[in-house]
């Protein structure tokens, strides 16, 4: 059984549902880009979209933080879109995302869904979920996460 991702925000797990529900495959965080590197040829900056639906063959980035993370995320993307000029991204702003939720119905959850609220809280230590020693979700290229309910 192939468990669930660990999304670093409500609204990735929400889009994930909604995507479910419509039986869009997808897959999370599956590809990093590499977009800066220093004078040696290391990578000092990456990008990875939050979501890559293969049948369309493009990525969805959601930024539902606040402007300071969005004009930093725009930058990467404006990276990413003149280095890997062939990937087709989306990229939804918080804008964006909530008329999504009023289309389906979910405007009630959106103060949850968008901003800092949204975020799970920090990780704790020993055997909790994703705790050293806990079971790792497979996110192997491929791989869908089960529907969340």
């Amino acid at each position: 059984m192939t468990t669930s991702p660990r999304f670093a925000h409500a609204s990735e797990a929400e889009l994930a549902r909604i995507l479910d529900y419509y039986k869009v495959a997808w897959q999370y965080e599956p590809h990093v880009f590499p977009i800066r590197w220093n004078p040696d040829g290391v990578v000092v900056e990456s990008f990875a979209p939050d979501f890559y639906l293969p049948e369309l063959e493009m990525y969805v980035e959601l930024t539902t933080l606040k402007q300071s993370l969005v004009r930093k995320k725009n930058r990467k993307l404006r990276h990413l879109r003149e280095l890997y000029p062939m990937l087709r991204i989306k990229l939804f702003y918080a804008r964006d995302f909530r008329a999504l939720l009023l289309k389906y119905g979910r405007l009630d959850a959106a103060a949850s869904l968008i901003g800092i609220d949204g975020q799970p809280p920090p990780r704790r230590s020993g055997l909790e979920e994703g705790g050293p020693g806990a079971a790792k979700p497979d996110l192997s290229p491929g791989v869908v996460a089960p529907a969340i309910d």
